[in-house]
């Protein structure tokens, strides 16, 4: 026996094999990339547009941009919860629009008489919550598509609100509303702090409750998840009424930051939500993404309609970029190796 058969080699010792370390370490780096590259994009387009564009720096700008993002990061954070289901909630316009009528109606306004004071805001959660739970509860026990439930969903709640109406506009005046987009904290609207306020929120159900949990078990394979003792149904209905309710904070920010109420006030924000979702790097097979990712992605899509603004760029050029964007997005997050089928 000569010593190369009577010594193992170093990497049969441990296991190893040339090159394994390498591959390690690639791995390893694909996976930071991957889970922080919307961080860098965010950064790299900042970078991009201050350097051909200076103004973009001004501490003016970032609070317009904190002010833009407002609205759709609220929204987007009940999106969220419901694409970690592997569903998708097309309500959400809808649900803005009867938050914010129902609270344009009951406080101090050009349409009628009413002066319920700030006690109405719990009305637009309220009937956000009641709406999300319509949602669930047709998609559970109806089993109908998600996607087809929160469609009618949401033209039930815009043909509602622009009946109420009669398709015309509520002018609010009442300041203690109104208040909320002018009063101002560390140099930030009360509604920025507001939606920062439920960002935490978000963050604490997605980490720290059953029901966040839960949800990404779902996502991440219902059959499994079930197995395993989570009521599904139950998770389901839940996280649609959480989604609503989020809807109904953002019809408040809506009301307060326009300083009126109409059927389309939220018109145009479902895309923006759903496109910095998915920016963001969560998926639309379900499983994966957090509340924070779903900031970052909300910064790229405002810093990338800011940008273009200070760039001069035409509006229908920008609605064509937002396309291509969460075009590339969705290229990016999805391992298509993996699908054989495409639904």
């Amino acid at each position: 026996m000569n010593k190369l058969t009577a010594a193992p080699s170093r990497q049969a010792v441990h296991g190893t094999s040339p090159g394994s370390g390498e591959k390690t370490a690639l791995h390893l780096l694909r996976t930071l990339l991957r889970r922080y590259s919307p961080l860098l994009v965010l950064l790299a387009l900042g970078a991009c547009i201050g350097a051909v564009n200076h103004d973009f720096f001004d501490p003016m700008n970032f609070t317009r941009i904190a002010i833009s993002a407002a609205i759709p990061l609220t929204i987007a954070l009940g999106g969220t919860f419901v694409i970690q289901l592997g569903s998708i909630d097309l309500s959400a316009e809808g649900i803005v629009a009867v938050a914010a009528i129902a609270v344009s109606m009951l406080v101090e306004n050009s349409y009628n008489d009413n002066h319920f004071g700030l006690w109405v805001l719990a009305v637009a959660v309220g009937a956000g919550v009641l709406l999300g739970l319509a949602n669930g509860v047709l998609h559970v026990f109806l089993r109908i598509p998600s996607f087809i439930t929160t469609l009618a969903i949401g033209f039930v709640a815009t043909g509602i609100g622009t009946a109420v109406l009669s398709g015309n506009t509520i002018r609010v005046s009442d300041t203690a509303l109104r208040s909320i987009s002018i009063t101002r904290y560390a140099g930030l609207p009360l509604s920025v702090w507001i939606a920062l306020l439920a960002l935490a929120f978000a963050w604490f159900v997605h980490r720290h409750t059953l029901l966040g949990r839960h949800t990404l078990a779902i996502g991440g394979g219902e059959d499994l998840a079930r197995l395993n003792g989570v009521r599904v149904a139950r998770i389901r209905i839940a996280v649609f009424a959480l989604a609503g309710a989020f809807y109904g904070v953002a019809g408040i920010l809506a009301v307060a930051q326009y300083g009126q109420g109409h059927a389309m006030i939220a018109d145009g924000q479902l895309f923006v939500a759903i496109t910095a979702i998915v920016v963001g790097g969560t998926s639309l097979a379900g499983g994966n993404g957090s509340p924070f990712s779903t900031l970052i992605g909300t910064l790229v899509v405002v810093v990338l309609a800011n940008g273009m603004v200070l760039l001069g760029v035409p509006p229908y050029v920008q609605q064509g970029i937002q396309g291509v964007l969460i075009i590339v997005a969705v290229t990016l997050a999805l391992n298509r190796s993996r699908r054989r089928i495409v639904k």
